[in-house]
């Protein structure tokens, strides 16, 4: 690629030698149809021919060298060491605290409620079922526990309590005390008197009048008649039968012996479970026994009575009443209400409120506060130092060689011959020679 984009490049500087090469000559000319040439200053030029003349072409390449570098590791190198640490021990300690508890109380109340009373039957069958058997097997393991030490200590705590002081206050209040005073005043009042007026009404009643009649009556009366009837009896027998149920299947799962696997990342050991399958188990199956009603067809002839109706006729007396209507007269009185002026004297009493000063004792209670001192139990966390080993990992560095190929670039010098076109006698003996300083020929 970089060859085919240099070609270009190198045809134009060609072009652009020859164009200074002619001006410098005078070489240059204008060739007609038929080959002629006209020289551009008036002169007759020599046949036109070329020359060649060689160029330095400089190019990159690149070269491939291995070099070798180091590179930075970091190993993991344990180390154990003894650390001091600080645990904590509880320790039992005392305090009142004061709390709230619901007293139970018993209050006996009475209500109906229906059981259900079971009533026993006793009943034989086979049942098979499968137990698990334990079989023990002794291992041992080492395992750490942290055992407390406890310790009792005890403190004087201070605290304060409110003592009621009772103080005798006297205060002035006022109170209004009722005074009674009686007083009169006439009233005017209206009453209603009632006046009695007789007056006369007619008025139509109706008036039973009974009348007797008759008239026949059909009933019927429900006569027995016996008669006989052959009728088809359905019997049986209880008969024992036995049959057999087969036995369940059910499935379960076993899972296979794991084994320990060692994991280089935590330098552990890791229990992997073994994989599950499944089991089938088949319990064996069961015969029972139980009765069985077989019907059976008896015929027998039995004696029944039916009922017939008979219709029997009879004259019966009945009443009908029938209302006549009949003309009344009455007397009634009629009161009217007329009203009727009076005058009364009434006595009444009013209450004045008077105000008066009376002077009363009271208690009035302060809290006053008094320290006390208690002692109580309490448990504390001591702090109790002790050392124990641990591994501790460090990172130690080392130098690891590698090996890095890498390019190099290099420049390469190439002569390329080029053709040089030219009318000039002197450039045609240069043509082997060199090209002289002041021609431009040479490129």
């Amino acid at each position: 690629m970089k060859r085919l984009f240099g070609l270009p490049l190198l045809a134009a500087l060609v072009s652009l030698a020859g164009s200074q090469a002619n001006a410098s000559c005078n070489c240059a000319a204008r060739y007609g149809c038929e080959g002629e040439a006209t020289a551009a200053d008036g002169g007759v030029c020599e046949a036109p021919h070329y020359h060649t003349i060689y160029r330095t072409k400089r190019s990159t390449v690149m070269d491939r060298v291995e070099e070798t570098r180091f590179r930075t590791v970091y190993d993991r190198v344990a180390e154990e060491k003894v650390v001091n640490y600080t645990k904590h021990v509880t320790e039992t300690r005392q305090k009142q605290v004061n709390y709230t508890v619901m007293v139970p109380t018993y209050e006996t109340k009475t209500r109906t409620y229906t059981v259900n009373k079971p009533v026993w039957e006793t009943r034989t069958r086979d049942i098979n079922y499968t137990v698990m058997k334990p079989v023990y097997e002794t291992k041992t393991r080492t395992y750490t526990v942290n055992k407390p030490v406890w310790e009792t200590r005890q403190k004087q705590i201070n605290y304060t309590v409110m003592v009621p002081t009772y103080e005798t206050k006297t205060r002035t209040y006022t109170v209004n005390k009722p005074v009674w005073e009686t007083r009169t005043r006439d009233i005017n009042y209206t009453v209603m008197k009632p006046v009695w007026e007789t007056k006369t009404r007619t008025y139509t009643v109706n008036k039973p009048v009974w009348e007797t009649r008759t008239r026949e009556v059909t009933s019927y009366v429900r006569k027995a008649v016996p008669y006989t009837k052959t009728i088809t009896v359905n019997g049986g027998s209880w008969q024992t039968q036995s049959y057999t149920i087969p036995g369940k299947t059910s499935y379960r799962t076993v899972r296979s012996a794991g084994k320990w696997v060692y994991n280089p990342c935590t330098c552990s050991c890791c229990y992997q479970p073994g994989t599950c399958c499944k089991i089938e188990c088949t319990s064996a199956p069961t015969t029972c026994c139980k009765k069985v009603w077989v019907p059976s067809c008896e015929t027998k002839e039995i004696c029944c009575t039916k009922y017939v109706c008979e219709p029997v006729t009879k004259t019966c007396c009945y009443k009908v009443c029938t209302m006549v209507p009949e003309c009344k007269t009455c007397t009634y009185k009629v009161c009217k209400m007329v009203p009727e002026c009076h005058t009364k004297t009434c006595c009444y009493k009013v209450c004045k409120m008077v105000p008066e000063c009376k002077t009363c004792c009271y208690k009035v209670c302060k809290m006053v506060p008094e320290c006390r001192t208690k002692t109580c139990c309490y448990k504390v966390c001591v702090p109790v130092c002790a050392q124990r080993t641990v591994t501790c990992y460090k990172c130690v560095p080392r130098q690891v060689p590698y090996t890095v190929t890498k390019c190099v670039p290099r420049v390469v010098c190439e002569q390329i011959p080029c053709k040089v076109l030219c009318t000039n006698p002197a450039c045609a003996e240069a043509s082997t020679a060199p090209a002289a300083a002041g021609c431009g020929c040479n490129g």
